[in-house]
């Protein structure tokens, strides 16, 4: 079965967690994640600069090392990445920033990429912030 998943949680939000586990179980169980969209505050996750306390999961972090040694699709809203400070190289070049913070594994791109996975995903799972 082909899984897209949609996260729009942050990254101190129970269903960033939530999300997390629900990917490793999907291809634990020999499924497929055909595309895994980052929306809203859920961009944070794909920030390789995002700090956190010592006495927390490091949530971004295990997220970007799980899609990394998963190989999958992942892909961060554009839209909602630059409005958080959220930038890879060339959006850095774009907007003269010093800085890109784009984790390695995860693009930037728009609502198309989330529609076309809806559209051929067998299911399509929302995880979505509590507040």
């Amino acid at each position: 079965m082909q899984f897209t998943l949609i996260l729009s949680s942050s990254p101190q939000d129970p269903a960033s967690r939530r999300a997390l586990c629900f990917a490793r179980a999907v291809i634990a169980a020999g499924h497929q994640l055909q595309r895994i969209f980052f929306y809203q505050d859920a961009v944070h996750l794909a920030s390789r600069l995002l700090v956190v306390p010592q006495d927390e999961q490091d949530l971004a972090a295990q997220w970007q090392e799980f899609v990394r040694e998963n190989r999958l699709d992942a892909v961060v809203c554009i839209a909602a990445a630059l409005r958080r400070g959220v930038l890879d190289e060339a959006e850095a070049r774009r907007y003269e920033k010093d800085a890109d913070n784009l984790a390695a594994g995860f693009e930037l791109s728009g609502l198309g990429q989330l529609h076309e996975a809806m559209q051929s995903a067998n299911r399509v799972v929302h995880f979505k912030g509590d507040a």
